[in-house]
């Protein structure tokens, strides 16, 4: 038997550009981003809705009608999960969908009636849940933040 076990030099120093979990940044992100989902859930789940059906929701609330390829990606769902979700979305009647008149595989998708009436109960605990969070973190640090994760995002176009 051939020994297919590849040769590593040993080292107990950790690697410099590898940080602490502490300080990484997807980890931080995803500790981030559970901390204030947290917060969502409970009102979501009063609707019955999911955080990838909701972000389908208010991406389309935002920027009215919609192809399927730019909804997922605007609302940061991967394309086979978005099919689940307008089919599910589109059972409820929380958004209405039509086909492309000229290319049939093309799916234009938008927010329907009583998606709106969702959108607008939930609305009113959202802002307050931001209130709150804006209370304990600072409004203008808020800001900041958010300007300095939309500029980090903004790598992966400015290839």
């Amino acid at each position: 038997m051939g020994n297919n076990k590849i040769a590593t030099k040993s080292t107990t120093k950790p690697v410099d550009d590898v940080r602490d979990t502490g300080r990484s940044l997807p980890i931080v992100l995803l500790r981030a981003r559970e901390i204030v989902m947290a917060r969502f859930r409970p009102i979501l789940a009063d609707y019955d809705i999911t955080e990838q059906q909701w972000r389908v929701l208010r991406v389309l609330h935002e920027s009215g009608t919609l192809d399927a390829k730019e909804l997922a990606n605007q609302a940061c769902v991967l394309s086979p999960s978005l099919t689940r979700i307008v089919k599910t979305l589109s059972e409820r009647k929380l958004i209405s969908r039509r086909k492309d008149k000229g290319d049939g595989r093309k799916l234009f998708l938008q927010i329907a009636p009583a998606g709106l009436v969702v959108i607008e109960k939930v609305t009113p605990d959202a802002r307050r849940i931001y209130k709150e969070i804006d209370e304990r973190y600072g409004v203008a640090e808020m800001n900041e933040l958010l300007d300095m994760l939309e500029k980090l995002a903004a790598l992966d176009t400015a290839k």
